[in-house]
């Protein structure tokens, strides 16, 4: 494990180094920590260098002060990158890890060289709904939004087959920091990347899972329309977790935007 000092956080991240490499760079999701990504990075091995990380109030990293804007998490990962002396990364997020990502892109273009998008908009869900959530967590707990999340999450099908996967990633979550989380999700709430998405000029990928209930193909496609340089792509047989259902395919999607794009 290793532990980096960033903006007086200890944020948690794991460095793999291929000499040659194009960075690659993982960001997760609400309440989630860096280990959704590994079935993706394992169909990758080799090609790229990579960064994983768990957000401050997730995982292994500390919460930090609340409440939190989306430019701290910004901020944090403009900072492990600079740490790590990493440029002109292919940045790849799911859900709030895809608007870290463009807040990235509009900060720091630096670092960018090409965007991954998964499951997540330019804006995400109403200042009402994410009140709503807010008040939920901190008078029940994060298990009391569970019920809603798996379903938004996973498939039927994955919640079938996979019981014991989804009970764990039940428990990665609930485990999560309540105040990390709430924090995130007040970011999220604030959050409007509009403008940023709209004068993207690096290359840039959207995917989403056809049945995703957080982020509906209908608005990641919203996104992906007002992208100057966007290729839009649905998964078949995937909810919002689409590392986690279909990992094999996102893999081959990241690999093939970067070839495509000349990123590899």
């Amino acid at each position: 494990m290793a532990f980096v000092q960033i903006g007086g956080l200890s944020l948690h991240a794991r460095r793999g180094a291929v000499q040659g490499r194009r960075a690659l760079v993982f960001i997760n999701s609400l309440g989630t920590d860096y280990r959704i990504w590994h079935q993706v990075a394992h169909g990758l091995r080799g090609r790229f260098s990579t960064l994983y990380y768990d957000k401050r109030g997730h995982g292994l990293s500390e919460r930090g002060a609340l409440p939190y804007e989306m430019a701290d998490h910004v901020a944090d990962l403009a900072g492990l990158m600079d740490h790590y002396g990493l440029k002109e990364a292919i940045i790849c997020g799911i859900s709030v890890g895809g608007q870290v990502a463009l807040g990235l892109a509009g900060a720091r273009p630096d670092l960018v060289a090409g965007l991954i998008l998964c499951d997540t908009a330019h804006k995400i869900g109403t200042r009402k709904a994410w009140d709503a959530r807010i008040a939920q967590v901190a008078a029940e707990g994060i298990a009391s939004v569970w019920p809603m999340t798996e379903k938004a999450w996973f498939t039927q099908d994955f919640r079938t087959r996979r019981a014991a996967d989804v009970a764990g990633y039940r428990t990665m979550v609930t485990h999560c920091d309540t105040g990390g989380y709430i924090g995130t999700c007040m970011a999220i709430r604030d959050a409007d990347y509009t403008d940023v998405a709209r004068a993207l000029s690096v290359p840039a990928m959207a995917l989403c899972g056809a049945q995703d209930g957080s982020t509906p193909p209908a608005l990641v496609k919203d996104m992906a329309d007002i992208i100057p340089r966007c290729r839009y792509v649905e998964i078949a047989n995937a909810a919002h977790m689409i590392c986690i259902e279909q990992p094999e395919e996102t893999a081959r999607l990241i690999g093939e935007f970067a070839k495509e794009n000349g990123l590899d």
